[in-house]
């Protein structure tokens, strides 16, 4: 069992409202919510059955966790407003490195629960990987244990590969989620409903499950169909930017397999 058993959590936003959610269901004590906004801090606390707080100043300082899941400017100005001594502290960043709280903490590390987040949107968080760095060996074997009470997929990964995680999951999910959108106002232009492309959605994301990305890829693109592609941009010319980006992804796409072909043949 973790030796983490009270926490604060300082942020009131997505990430922070399911973390925190999970981690009083597996029977944490959040001992304290921590947000700028009091009816943030105040609609998660009451989830949670914490107190709210809107001044950083007040923070508990008996808590055998306090969890930083706010935006990556906020943390280091609340950071800068703490005055009390911190024993054990994480981030839940994706990009900042943990030495961030080198000058604010004794043990410090990082809890990085790896998906998207909106706040009204159930989630199961046993299949969330969470990735775990830490610079102290006891801090890291506590936020392990911790991670285990709701997650079934627990990694050690370093800042640096965390970094390098959280660029692949914008390309991934941001980028991927963009695309969705520009495909739903091309449709309403036509007045179609976008509800017909959510299978197509669904079974791209199903693929990858079992497949590897670049063996899933199809369209026209792959095979630098000079037809369709001409036409594809012929209908977007009232469109520079989606022009353009579609231009840029089918030269990308067929660029990143012709590579591929080709090493395959060096190799037989």
């Amino acid at each position: 069992m973790s030796m983490i058993n009270s926490v604060v959590i300082l942020g009131a936003g997505n990430l922070a409202t399911h973390l925190a959610i999970a981690l009083h269901d597996a029977g944490v004590n959040i001992r304290q919510v921590y947000s700028r906004s009091v009816q943030s801090a105040s609609v998660l606390a009451n989830k949670v059955n914490s107190t709210p707080l809107t001044e950083v100043k007040n923070l508990a300082g008996n808590a055998d966790l306090y969890i930083f899941a706010l935006s990556d400017k906020a943390l280091q100005l609340v950071l800068d407003q703490m005055s009390i001594p911190i024993t054990s502290v994480v981030h839940t960043a994706g990009s900042i490195p943990m030495d961030v709280f080198d000058n604010y903490a004794e043990c410090y590390g990082v809890f990085y629960p790896l998906q998207t987040f909106t706040k009204n949107r159930k989630l199961d968080f046993s299949d969330i990987p969470i990735c775990i760095e830490s610079n102290h060996i006891g801090l890291q074997m506590d936020l392990m244990d911790l991670a285990k009470r709701i997650s079934n997929s627990i990694h050690l990964i370093n800042s640096e590969q965390r970094k390098q995680l959280h660029l692949s999951a914008v390309f991934t999910c941001n980028f991927a989620n963009h695309m969705y959108s520009i495909g739903q106002s091309l449709l309403a232009e036509k007045d179609v409903d976008f509800d017909l492309l959510k299978p197509l959605i669904k079974e791209t994301a199903a693929k990858v499950q079992d497949h590897d990305p670049m063996e899933a890829q199809t369209g026209p693109a792959i095979r630098f169909d000079k037809e369709i592609m001409a036409c594809h941009e012929n209908e977007l010319k009232g469109l520079p930017d989606f022009q353009k980006l579609y231009r840029f992804v089918s030269e990308s796409i067929f660029k990143m397999h012709n590579e591929m072909n080709s090493e395959r043949m060096k190799n037989k």
